[in-house]
């Protein structure tokens, strides 16, 4: 169950706020961490489950498929979580960049999570896989 002390547009506006700093989070799969603001609508929103998705992705199989036809891809791709029209499922899927084809599309079949979509950026810095929100770059 979400947080439902704040609306839709409150978690939003909150996480155009988060613009970057050096505090990371430690995911346990595939060298995979994360930033205050990842880490905020992960508990505003009772959804570490979207960051377990995406680390689970990093490194698998069809990742490295993806990244053996584009070395970007190994360098820095996009994430989007679009809640589907009946506001209870959802659609999480990778994109090299905006006008591109999803390289990886996850269905989740229940969600009650609070916004219609959320982007994570993902960029490799050599060492980590670092998930960040766009207002973090």
């Amino acid at each position: 169950m979400t947080n439902n002390t704040l609306k839709p547009k409150d978690l939003e506006l909150e996480l155009r706020h988060f613009t970057g700093d050096f505090i990371r989070y430690r995911h346990p799969l595939n060298q995979v961490v994360y930033t205050p603001g990842v880490r905020h609508l992960a508990e505003q929103t009772e959804a570490f489950w979207l960051i377990d998705a995406i680390a689970s992705w990093i490194g698998s199989t069809t990742f490295n498929e993806a990244v053996g036809k584009s070395q970007r891809i190994g360098e820095m791709h996009f994430w989007e979580l679009n809640v589907n029209q009946d506001g209870k499922s959802a659609t999480l899927f990778a994109v090299e960049d905006s006008a591109m084809e999803p390289f990886i599309s996850q269905s989740i079949p229940f969600t009650d999570f609070p916004l219609e979509k959320v982007n994570i950026w993902a960029g490799f810095d050599g060492q980590f896989w670092t998930l960040y929100l766009p207002s973090e770059h």
